[in-house]
This record gives structure tokens, C-alpha cells and sequence, in this order.
């Protein structure tokens, strides 16, 4: 087992923006593991429609 380990998940998730409205897509994290726990979120994207790959900060979540 690996001490340190990078590991990356696609889930769907909504997402709301302004232009488009609600958005269900996925959104693939990459998170740091030390000894099988996450630790931190090294970043995280989604893919547009189109192909173009955004952060999620240009989205605010849909409650």
C-alpha cells in the first residue's frame, strides 16, 4: 500500500449558471490520499458539451 496516492473520480453533479440554467454533467475531481483518506482536492473540472474542459469555478451550485 502507498503511502501517498493521486486519485481521480467522474461523478454527475447539477450545476447552475447564469447563461445556460441548470446543468447536470461530469464533474471529475483529483484528490490527494495519504494511507486511504482524502486529504485535499487538487483540482476540479467538468467537460463542456462542446469538448472544452472548465474549472468548476465558473459554476455555482445548483441547490
Amino acid at each position: 500500500m502507498k503511502i501517498i496516492s493521486v486519485k481521480r473520480k467522474t461523478s454527475y453533479e447539477k450545476l447552475h449558471t447564469i447563461q445556460m440554467g441548470e446543468l447536470t454533467t461530469k464533474v471529475t475531481s483529483i484528490k490527494r490520499y495519504i494511507l486511504g483518506m482524502p486529504i485535499k482536492t487538487l483540482h476540479k473540472y467538468r467537460e463542456t458539451y462542446y469538448g472544452e474542459v472548465k474549472d468548476t469555478k465558473d459554476c455555482m451550485l445548483f441547490i
